[in-house]
């Protein structure tokens, strides 16, 4: 269920609700009780992110996937002093 923000057009009071997406809009405002409130737009609050995600949409050149080819080349492999691997 998505959070809705709405803000009162009367008294500038401001509030977040969690709704069904089939649920209607609020009207009243709880503050002053004018039914004047107003669903506003705002961000997603979530992103599709890491490897499988759009995969083919942004290639360049012979990558295969961005996220992972981020992914390793961050990752280190632990070693002792001697520099062999752990």
């Amino acid at each position: 269920m998505p959070i809705y923000e709405y803000k009162c057009k009367a008294c500038g009071h401001r509030l977040e609700k969690l709704q069904r997406l089939s649920a209607e809009p609020l009207r009243d405002c709880p503050a002053c009780e004018q039914a004047e409130l107003a669903r506003l737009v705002s961000a997603a609050g979530f992103r599709l992110a890491g490897s499988g995600w759009y995969e083919t949409d942004f290639k360049t050149g012979s990558k295969q996937n961005l996220a992972s080819d981020s992914a390793s080349g961050n990752a280190t492999t632990p070693s002792t002093k001697d520099g062999a691997s752990a």
